[in-house]
């Protein structure tokens, strides 16, 4: 399962006044949003997650600073790092 995960990149447009990234489901996202989950304000050494989901797949974007996120699928994990606002990692069911 953990080789379904992938990164992703979406396209961002900009000129002085500033950077726009737009994000649309069953494009730039491989499934139809459904929710958005945003979380601010943690201290650098707070862990959350640390579960698969059953049935929902995840694109994670960190839209600002660095968050590290541990892949797991239960046989193999690896950690990535998410650092730019126009990049996230694709994680399907059960990871």
């Amino acid at each position: 399962m953990i080789e379904k995960c992938r990164f992703v990149e979406f396209e961002q447009k900009g000129d002085e006044r500033g950077h726009l990234v737009i994000v649309e489901g069953n494009r730039d996202i491989p499934f139809e949003i459904k929710r958005i989950f945003y979380i601010y304000g943690s201290d650098t050494d707070v862990v959350r997650g640390q579960h698969a989901n059953r049935e929902t797949e995840f694109v994670l974007i960190n839209v600002s600073g660095t968050s590290k996120v541990k892949v797991d699928d239960g046989y193999n994990q690896y950690v990535v790092e998410l650092d730019k606002p126009h990049t996230g990692i694709f994680l399907p069911t059960m990871v």
